[in-house]
């Protein structure tokens, strides 16, 4: 049994739920935001977990992106003329 490893999972556990109460308590008080840096997700092994993006989520911001430059350069072309 890993006592250690369970420790850090309750230790994660407590740290998100500190976190939501404080977030609660912020909003009771007028939404003033906290000092505190926001919460980083450690793994079992004690890296830091990356955050993904899935791929469509990644495909929708690319059509985005496209799109607003294509508006820019059209306006750019209007001035230009």
């Amino acid at each position: 049994m890993d006592i250690i490893g369970a420790l850090k999972q309750e230790e994660s556990k407590l740290q998100r739920q500190l976190t939501a109460i404080q977030g609660a308590i912020a909003a009771l008080n007028g939404g003033a935001k906290t000092a505190e840096p926001s919460e980083q997700v450690i793994s079992s092994n004690g890296a830091s977990a990356k955050r993904t993006m899935s791929p469509s989520v990644r495909a929708k911001i690319a059509r985005a992106a496209k799109v607003r430059w294509a508006k820019i350069r059209a306006e750019k072309a209007k001035k230009a003329k």
